[in-house]
């Protein structure tokens, strides 16, 4: 059985709002699976059969199946023909135990009911506070082994909260939990953006009583000023290479966007409009910018090459459309638009042009997709609060993530790659 290195949490201090987790709608095509309670999972406080189960019935494509009523943990060699009659596709087993380092093994094994075979087998030795993100890991495992798709599950989500006259940003797991502050500031903070590595957040802070851009590591707890030229300095967007930020500054008088180098040095622009520039963000290639600009006389979607020029645009429903988040694999583009006075996630695939609105609330913003392209996370106003949302690309199924204080904005999904 592989084992893994332990499982690396943030050094900062942990968030006071918690989030629950509520699932509504259900997918076309979902694979069947059940899990066993994993064996001594009585000695930690996690359940972790249910956090993977949750994980996955949270991407619309996989159905739960009540498990047998049967003792099994990875050791076990089950019979599983009761299991294939009971309709089941899949079966985890697993089980936690006491290390001497006081440490908790958490292992499993990954069965295919319908051919009966063995899909493998791994182990997780964790502190109590990383046992959900074992409890992810495995979710992720399972994902890929069942689907050839890399899961997000162990992946993180960065946020803004604000109660009060306090603004932290938070980062937590994917589903929400584990939430845990990077900084905070009696001052807002706006458009929060994960580097490639997952290692830098970078942000809009009013600190200085005008916007300026900051990037942090996350893990070393330092942050470093990036832009504080004359005027505003606004929504960074990273380079796929993580050598530069693309932001809107209004240098020339009116928002135009620029090339940050991470090693210093003036801006370099890449529009020259007489409008406003704003909200870039590239394309999962890394050779494309899309943009928002009035320059047609309402707020609209652009796309540009990453070194700037050659703006078309993209958007041409209705005449307010903002926030573009394109998906990694390079289909789907992710925007807001205004309908009727309701500002509501719509999805184009970039494709054909066909776009779909995929929720029916009002006050909608922020969309960013999850590093498999399969889940987008956006903020809304649902049911008299703040809330985050996640919706599978076709709208079918979504996800609220509540906190319990607070209001909660400007998601943006964190990338595969972990520290």
């Amino acid at each position: 059985m592989a084992a893994t290195a332990s499982l690396a949490a943030l050094p900062v201090s942990p968030a006071l709002a918690q989030f629950r987790v509520e699932v509504s709608g259900a997918g076309v095509t979902q694979v069947p699976f059940s899990i066993a309670p994993f064996r001594d999972n009585g000695i930690v406080s996690q359940d972790m059969a249910a956090i993977v189960r949750a994980d996955l019935e949270r991407t619309g494509q996989f159905r739960f199946v009540e498990p047998l009523a049967a003792r099994l943990d990875e050791t076990a060699r089950p019979d599983l023909a009761p299991w294939r009659s009971k309709g089941t596709d899949s079966l985890l087993t697993g089980s936690v135990s006491r290390l001497a380092d006081g440490r908790f093994d958490v292992r499993f094994r990954l069965w295919d009911a319908v051919r009966g075979q063995d899909l493998g087998a791994m182990s997780y030795p964790v502190t109590t506070r990383d046992l959900r993100q074992a409890a992810h890991k495995i979710a992720d495992y399972m994902y890929e082994k069942l689907t050839g798709e890399k899961g997000v599950f162990s992946t993180r989500i960065a946020y803004v909260s604000k109660q009060g006259n306090t603004h932290r940003l938070l980062v937590a797991d994917a589903d929400g939990e584990g939430a845990q502050e990077v900084f905070r500031s009696n001052q807002p903070l706006i458009s929060p953006a994960w580097s490639p590595s997952g290692n830098d957040l970078s942000y809009v802070s009013f600190e200085s009583r005008k916007p300026v851009i900051y990037t942090h590591d996350i893990y070393a707890a330092r942050r470093r000023l990036l832009a504080n030229f004359r005027g505003s300095n606004s929504a960074p967007a990273w380079s796929s290479d993580g050598r530069q930020l693309v932001a809107a500054l209004s240098i020339s008088g009116n928002a135009q966007l620029y090339a940050l180098s991470m090693d210093g040095g003036q801006p370099r622009r890449l529009t020259q409009s007489g409008s406003i520039d704003t909200e870039p963000a590239f394309s999962g290639d890394g050779r494309s910018i899309y943009f928002v600009s009035d320059r047609g006389g309402s707020p609209q979607i652009y796309r540009m090459d990453a070194q700037g020029g050659g703006a078309q645009r993209v958007t041409f429903n209705g005449n307010y459309n903002i926030s573009p988040s394109p998906s990694p694999d390079g289909k789907w583009l992710a925007y807001i638009s205004r309908v009727g006075g309701a500002f509501r996630l719509h999805v184009m695939d970039l494709a054909s042009g066909n776009v779909t609105a995929l929720t029916d609330t009002s006050a909608d913003e922020s969309p960013s997709f999850a590093p498999n392209s399969r889940l987008i996370i956006y903020a809304t106003r649902d049911r008299g609060q703040e809330a985050l949302m996640t919706s599978t690309v076709d709208g079918r199924v979504k996800t609220r993530l509540a906190s319990v204080q607070g209001e909660i904005r400007e998601p943006d999904w964190g990338p595969f790659a972990a520290r």
